[in-house]
């Protein structure tokens, strides 16, 4: 479903050399499972998942989604994938119903079916309640469920949610994991990047961490805990970041 091979991405800097995001990143993400990308800040997760959504290009390797490639076939991969990160962007002057709906219309669902489409998303994320208040007057837990409500409303068998809960409240933050898990269950493609790792541990069936651009070990948990001889996944993941070099900033290499 998802096929990343050797990704890098640099970014030029205003002093001399260039910031490495990703270097040579690669790993596999199939249907009915979730795969985790755990790292601090500054990983490369973000990047990473910008790439697979199309909103970054790669300095070099290749990535597709559903035998897509990100590059080549940029439309192509946006009709296979829903987006969700921490930014909501949510339009102030819309409503609930008037963001999905807006959405649905782009890509490309008809009024006959974009309509019970939308009424069946606001039941199972209880958006009801509020599917007529403007996203300027909107909880964050509120315009979160309408970023999700948005990134499902095409059907889309890939799903990627970039730190989702940060910032919402246990309560909302609770009922968008189990919302997750339901579309793991329904044979979605999900790529889940988090720095909580009880989160990681909930959630995922194979988890990849990374570091400075790059991808210390993956595996399922308990592969990694096999490997390491580790049991509690925060002392794994520490003792992965501790022997690739303290800090959590990306590389910077001369010209």
């Amino acid at each position: 479903m998802i096929h990343v091979r050797q990704l890098t991405k640099h970014y030029d800097d205003l002093r001399p050399g260039q910031v490495v995001a990703l270097a040579g990143v690669s790993f596999d993400a199939g249907p009915g499972r979730i795969f985790g990308l755990l790292g601090p800040n500054g990983a490369g997760k973000t990047t990473a998942l910008r790439i697979l959504s199309t909103m970054l290009r790669p300095t070099s390797g290749t990535a597709s989604v559903n035998g897509c490639d990100v590059v080549a076939q940029p439309d192509l991969v946006r009709r296979q994938i829903g987006y969700v990160s921490a930014s909501t962007g949510v339009y102030d002057r819309m409503s609930a119903w008037e963001m999905v709906e807006h959405f649905g219309r782009l890509h490309g669902l008809t009024p006959e079916l974009l309509a019970p489409r939308i009424e069946n998303l606001f039941q199972r994320l209880k958006i009801h309640e509020f599917r007529d208040v403007l996203g300027a007057k909107m909880s964050t837990g509120m315009r979160q469920k309408v970023s999700i409500a948005r990134a499902l409303v095409h059907d889309p068998p890939v799903l990627i949610f970039d730190e989702p809960t940060l910032g919402l409240d246990v309560l909302v933050a609770r009922s968008l994991l189990g919302t997750i898990k339901q579309l793991r269950d329904q044979g979605k493609c999900v790529i889940f990047s988090t720095h909580i790792m009880r989160e990681a541990e909930r959630l995922c069936d194979q988890i990849a961490i990374i570091h400075r651009g790059r991808i210390l070990d993956s595996g399922t948990l308990p592969e990694l805990r096999g490997r390491h001889d580790e049991h509690d996944l925060e002392e794994l993941f520490f003792r992965l970041i501790e022997g690739a070099g303290e800090g959590g900033k990306s590389e910077r290499v001369e010209k």
